[in-house]
Parts: structure tokens; sequence; C-alpha cells
């Protein structure tokens, strides 16, 4: 592997929860940023299934003449049930029945 194959990531900090205060490096994507979800797995102390806590992709600040994102943070995100999943612009939304949206009034 050349060093222009190599892994890169970038030190990003976490504001709030458990990991408040911290800087991990995180794995950056092709584009140069970092995932916008970002999960941790915490395991149960008591066996169970473990519990995951979900930070969020936020601008660290904008330049003052152009507006530009001048880095990333992560924020916590304690009510996120989102899954990570992505979402298609023709996907239904969780939850709704199955079938066409015209089939309730036909």
């Amino acid at each position: 592997m050349t060093e222009t194959e190599a892994v890169k990531s970038q030190d990003t900090p976490f504001e709030g929860g458990p990991m408040d205060g911290r800087v991990l490096p995180v794995l950056v994507g092709a584009t140069g940023h970092p995932p916008k979800t970002y999960r941790i797995p915490v395991p149960d102390p008591d066996g169970g299934p473990p519990t995951v806590l979900v930070y969020r992709r936020v601008p660290r600040g904008h330049s003052r003449r152009l507006g530009l994102i001048q880095g990333w943070k992560y924020e916590f995100a304690p009510g996120d049930t989102s899954g990570g999943r992505l979402r298609w612009p023709w996907s239904r939304p969780q939850g709704a029945p199955p079938g066409k949206p015209d089939d309730a009034n036909g």
C-alpha cells in the first residue's frame, strides 16, 4: 500500500453524552468528510444487548468571509432512532402500511 492509498482519519471532538470532551480519530470517506452518524456500542455489564450511543455530525464552525465549514464535530443524539439507513425519495416512511397511497381511496 502506498502513502496515497493509506486510510485517512481526522481528529474529531465529541460533545454531550458520555463522550463529552473527548477527541477521537474518525475515518474519513472518499469526500474527506467523516460519517454523518457515529455509533458507539457500549456493552451491558449484565450480559444483555449493548447500548448504542449515537452522535450526529455537525459543523464545528464557519469562516467569516465565505461561510465555509471549518471542520466537523459530533453532538450527542440520545433520541435518534433512524438506524443509519439510507432514506431514498421513493421509500415509504417507517410504520406506513404496504401498498400504494391511493389504495385507501378506492
